[in-house]
């Protein structure tokens, strides 16, 4: 079919989905009566001006039914309902004569009652009804009582004198209107004076110190909002300035216009009042001053069960603290003392107690803890108590998943663990993990004749210690405790029989990461050594499925490129399967000894052979060697999100990895093996040379109150240099997938403007930009438009091919374009996701094929993720 007729053919479709909405369209007014009118749309204009502030626009208590991309799916699955199944099911029992009589002689009197509360009667309408929306009718009570809230708010922003009014304009005969939300602003009200009447001399002295940074100035615009900020400003500054007990509700402001002025100058006087602490008894409130406090004894509990047995504890003194303890102190001192940030002497600090909580926390060996502060006996001082509850010494924990994969057409998997927690006293927990896994695989290349032929196992041990540990060296002013720091030591190996070359893996990392605030992360990985042993690389051919075609293509194809000179030396190199003009490799000797024969130049094969053999023998053996990967690396993490619901905010990613170079400097003092290619080896294994840099960006714009835009980008590249010539496997970057570019499966797209030649397609160079809207369908079901741009590319490394390497600004040429739609279901503690991806623009194809070539549905791809892909 030409390119013309496929175009018109899809035109067609859409027109009939066109059609199909308009003539459904038609059913938004079943459920409104003559009388009444479907609020189609909601506007505010201030001064003339349209409004589109979200904050503003959820002022408006009546919305228009929810529309996706423009269509009312909500409204119209309830119209679908029947408004009253009751009534129609009697409507109809009754209609004809002795129906009823039939139905109960054929049922029953009792199942013809249930008939009617059937999900076909009744459940499909209440369902309906639940899922849907009914319609939303003009109300002219709620339209001016918006309208009082609108007031109010504009109210607070200074703008005292403002007058608002609403019209309702029809839109047309058929039922619809739109309301229309005026105010008359008028002119706003400034602040002229600002003074201030404090009752405790304390706090009189902390405000003089910090009234200058205050967001109730003179010469600014009244805003009630500034007023409250500044409450809260206030607040805090008192609690981390000694005052422990202070009240919010001890602030209040007096307002006043100024009557000297003229009339229209509308400029206003503040007072600030911040009154003395109350305390409320049973039958009166007593006063008293405000003061500062310094701790004088501070206790903590480390064995407190809130049931009285605290009066049995022993105690010890450390430094500024007193511990008590039941029986046997399991906690060194110091960690615990390292762990609390009030000091004897020093003022009460309410950024101390939420250190406190939190780096306790972070220990891993307490549930969440107890702080209370009080008066000493004396009055003048202030005793802090921190009541700790130990968590189990002990833990095991199991889970069980059944999976499925490319790899197998069915998983069994059980993961064991054990916690240790405090192994050495202070707070440092170990964790052992293994892994067992057994699967069935159709695989013809596994001769292992079993349903469960494949299998998986490993284990992991970490060590978490709760300070930077780092030998000789005190990292306690560099990194301070608050920044809840921790060292994590670990150990993992994992085996592979019948899966891919039967890897073998090693790995041990020596890390830290340290929080300084809610918005920053640091991750640093010392040391990061990864081995990887490819048990079975005669399997290299029966995995690695596309290469063994291409080899074998060109083998077939041998005497055609030669003018049909035959090399009988070959012939033993091939099997026949059934068909003598079309033998095929055999794998491993006959793929092996063509390559060498091609190669070694023991037949005379032209130039495009030789290269073409060669690139497929130059990808075996960098996929077939093991790799020894010596990496030590430093993330940094930005994020200014304010918990869940904020849908305003950025994420930032970091990344800097840098391998082989420890390596190399000992090389220089003690001489490494090296093999044919020169090669430093480290138990007869060449390792990895590069550096490796990552960043990864991510921002989300709140649309409305449940429409996100969310945008991410990426951009990633690993040179080789040194002792290598290319990137391993395990550290490459591949295209595709769930988390992607999700027109492609995973590895399926590029390196550059190649249509995926190997099986697992990954290169050292990477781009990537998804933009994704999303919006509500139907209760806990979301759904989502996505456009995914990218591609992968080899640079500064062994390959040679020019559709696969980036050469420059041309190449960008080659980034893949994906569109689709999604749906997801929001299970509270994790998202479902499923999405349809689209090959909107692909590379590979001829540049005049190369836009909605591919797309269609035979040519979509179905990914299933858990949780949003960014």
């Amino acid at each position: 079919m030409c390119k013309s007729s496929r175009f018109k053919e899809i035109g067609a479709k859409i027109s009939l989905l066109f059609l199909a909405v308009a003539i459904n369209a038609c059913n938004t007014l079943k459920r409104v009566d003559e009388d009444e009118l479907l609020l189609r749309e909601n506007t505010i204009f201030a001064d003339g001006e349209e409004i589109k502030n979200e904050d503003i626009n959820s002022l408006i208590l009546q919305k228009p039914n929810t529309r996706i991309l423009g269509y009312p799916l909500r409204l119209n699955l309830y119209n679908l309902a029947k408004k009253d199944p009751d009534s129609s099911y009697q409507a109809w029992l009754h209609k004809k004569e002795h129906r009823e009589e039939r139905l109960e002689k054929l049922l029953s009197k009792k199942q013809v009652n249930r008939l009617g509360e059937s999900f076909v009667v009744k459940g499909l309408s209440e369902w309906l009804k639940k899922i849907g929306e009914s319609p939303i009718i003009v109300d002219t009570t709620k339209a001016r009582r918006t309208l009082e809230r609108l007031s109010a708010y504009y109210g607070s922003k200074g703008y005292f004198n403002n007058n608002t009014t609403y019209t309702i304009d029809s839109l047309d005969k058929k039922q619809r209107a739109s309301l229309e939300y005026k105010i008359e602003l008028g002119k706003p009200f400034f602040i002229d004076t600002v003074s201030h009447r404090i009752s405790s001399k304390a706090i009189d002295s902390i405000y003089e110190e910090h009234q200058e940074l205050s967001f109730v100035k003179a010469g600014t615009q009244f805003d009630l909002a500034e007023f409250a900020r500044e409450r809260e400003r206030l607040s805090t500054i008192f609690r981390n300035n000694g005052v422990y007990n202070f009240q919010e509700s001890s602030i209040s402001y007096d307002i006043a216009t100024d009557t000297t002025k003229v009339a229209d100058d509308q400029q206003m006087n503040i007072e600030l009042n911040i009154d003395n602490f109350k305390r409320r008894g049973d039958s009166t409130v007593t006063s008293s001053e405000y003061k500062v406090y310094k701790f004088d004894k501070i206790n903590i509990y480390t064995d407190y069960l809130f049931n009285g047995e605290d009066a049995e504890q022993q105690s010890i003194e450390y430094e500024d603290y007193t511990i008590y303890y039941k029986n046997k102190l399991r906690f060194k001192p110091k960690t615990l003392a390292n762990a609390v940030f009030f000091k004897k002497d020093s003022i009460y600090r309410e950024i101390d107690r939420t250190r406190t909580y939190r780096q306790i926390t972070n220990l891993g060996v307490f549930k969440y803890p107890t702080i209370t502060s009080q008066p000493s006996p004396n009055g003048e001082t202030l005793d802090a108590n921190i009541y700790l509850a130990a968590r189990p010494r002990y833990s095991l924990g199991t889970s069980f998943e059944v999976t499925r994969s490319n790899i197998q057409q069915v998983g069994l998997a059980l993961s064991p663990s054990l916690q240790a927690r405090n192994l050495f006293g202070g707070a440092e927990n170990l964790g052992l993990a293994g892994r067992v896994s057994i699967g069935s695989s159709n695989d013809p290349s596994i001769i292992d004749s079993r349903f469960f032929n494949i299998q998986e196992y490993g284990a992991d041990i970490n060590l978490d210690i709760p300070r930077i540990w780092f030998p000789f060296l005190n990292t306690t002013k560099l990194i301070p405790s608050y920044t809840l720091p921790k060292t994590r030591i670990s150990l993992g190996t994992s085996f592979q029989k019948n899966i891919g070359l039967d890897k073998q893996t090693f790995n041990t990392v020596l890390g830290y990461n340290w929080v300084p605030s809610d918005f920053i992360k640091h991750n640093v990985e010392l040391l990061n050594v990864q081995f990887v042993r490819n048990v079975n690389i005669d399997r290299f051919f029966n995995v690695y499925r596309n290469s063994y075609e291409q080899l074998d293509n060109i083998a077939n194809n041998f005497d055609s490129y030669l003018d049909e000179v035959q090399y009988p030396e070959l012939e033993d190199f091939f099997e026949l399967n059934g068909d003598s003009s079309n033998p095929s490799l055999i794998i491993p000797d006959g793929t092996t000894g063509f390559t060498q024969a091609i190669l070694n130049r023991d037949v005379n094969a032209t130039d495009a052979i030789y290269q073409s053999v060669s690139r497929i023998e130059e990808r075996r053996q960098r996929l077939t060697e093991n790799n020894l990967i010596f990496a030590s690396n430093y993330t940094l993490n930005l994020n200014n999100r304010e918990g869940i619901t904020d849908n305003n905010f950025y994420q930032f990613r970091f990344k800097l990895e840098s391998a082989g170079n420890l390596l190399s400097t000992i090389s220089q003092i003690i001489p490494f093996e090296e093999n044919a290619n020169e090669d430093r080896l480290v138990f007869g294994v060449p390792y990895s040379q590069y550096i490796k840099t990552e960043f990864d960006y991510i921002k989300y714009w709140n649309v409305s109150r449940n429409n996100v835009i969310a945008f991410r980008s990426f951009f990633g590249i690993a040179i080789p240099y040194g002792n290598s010539d290319n990137i391993p496997f395990v550290r490459s970057y591949f295209a595709g997938g769930a988390n992607d570019i999700r027109a492609w499966s995973p590895y399926s797209l590029g390196p550059g403007r190649t249509d995926a030649v190997n099986d697992f397609n990954e290169a050292n160079l990477k781009i990537g930009l998804n933009l994704e809207y999303r919006f509500p369908l139907i209760g806990n079901l979301k759904g989502a438009l996505f456009a995914d741009a990218g591609n992968i590319w080899n640079v500064f490394d062994n390959v040679e091919d020019p559709e696969a390497t980036f050469t420059g600004i041309s190449s960008l040429e080659d980034i893949a374009l994906g569109t689709g739609f999604g749906l997801r279901y929001d299970f509270t503690y994790f998202v479902l996701r499923a999405d349809l991806g689209f090959k909107t623009y692909n590379p590979a194809n001829d540049i005049s094929d190369r836009w909605l070539n591919d797309f269609n549905f035979s040519n979509a791809v179905l990914q299933i993720g858990i949780n949003y892909p960014f």
